[in-house]
């Protein structure tokens, strides 16, 4: 039997999620989510940058997040991140507002804005908390009322299940982020059986990782974004390090401008011309006398 692929990276996950012959998984994941926040289920979605055959998994450029939107116009969009990109609140901030900045042109009414939801599903932890899907709106501090509802956030991070048990009998989200996680195979029957429509998508998975193509692509993909990570760890070792020697430097100065201030307080202190401290410490006749007690 072949290995499977990871679920957990982006390419595999869009076609599990994002192809329209799986509208269903991604609607009944969807509703899973939801449920956790109170809100009614959806009936329909339609995938806007639906997979297909021609998307290259490897080329940096392709688009491996899913969007969806609603009967009522609501705007989802769903991203895997296997690796921390670094900076990722401001990083969803900044994908969050395109979403909703580019629904109107310019000069039209502000009240044809909907709700955007952002869905970040990480493979790393970034928040200081125990729970593995944090909500996030804009409400005001005091009070908590809502600003506005059109901002949403979840945030579901994936090692926060670690410990976690299988549940029993039970529906809900937690099903869906433990195929994610990659629980053994011997356990898909429970998930399945909390969640029916995960068997549909435990069947993708299966024949992905039979197919040639796809496994090359994947091989491909993986590469790209151990690259990627390389690159992105790599800066941050060097920027690390040009921050020590940076430090280093400032550090030699201030000694070194301590050490003549020492000694022009000393030469001070014996009476010794002005002009003659000057030349001897280095520093002008203005620093010397701020010296003076």
């Amino acid at each position: 039997m072949a290995e499977l692929l990871d679920p957990r990276v982006d390419f595999v996950f869009k076609r599990i999620f994002g192809s329209e012959q799986n509208k269903d998984v991604l609607l009944a994941f969807l509703n899973s989510t939801f449920i956790e926040t109170g809100e009614a289920p959806l009936t329909e979605i339609t995938v806007i940058n639906t997979y297909t055959d021609k998307d290259s998994p490897e080329d940096k450029q392709s688009i491996l997040d899913i969007k969806a939107k609603t009967v009522e116009g609501k705007l989802i969009n769903i991203e895997m991140q296997l690796f921390n990109p670094y900076h990722m609140e401001k990083r969803t901030l900044f994908y969050w507002s395109e979403m909703y900045f580019h629904q109107i042109k310019k000069g039209e009414n502000y009240n044809l804005l909907k709700k955007c939801v952002t869905i970040n599903i990480l493979n790393y932890s970034c928040l200081d908390n125990e729970r593995y899907h944090n909500v996030f709106h804009l409400r005001e501090d005091h009070t908590g009322i809502s600003l506005t509802d059109d901002i949403e956030i979840h945030v579901m991070e994936l090692t926060k299940l670690e410990k976690h048990p299988i549940p029993l009998e039970k529906g809900g989200l937690v099903n869906w982020l433990l195929f994610l996680r990659g629980i053994d195979t011997s356990n898909w029957e429970v998930l399945a059986m909390n969640e029916p429509m995960l068997k549909k998508a435990m069947d993708t998975l299966e024949f992905l990782s039979h197919d040639a193509a796809t496994r090359m692509a994947y091989d491909a993909r993986m590469k790209a974004l151990s690259d990627e990570k390389s690159m992105i760890e790599g800066a941050r070792a060097e920027g690390t390090a040009k921050g020590r020697l940076e430090g280093l430097r400032e550090g030699k100065k201030e000694g070194l401008r301590e050490g003549k201030q020492e000694m022009a307080r000393e030469l001070l202190a014996l009476g010794v011309d002005m002009s003659a401290i000057v030349k001897a410490s280095g520093l002008s006749e203005e620093e010397i006398r701020k010296l003076l007690p």
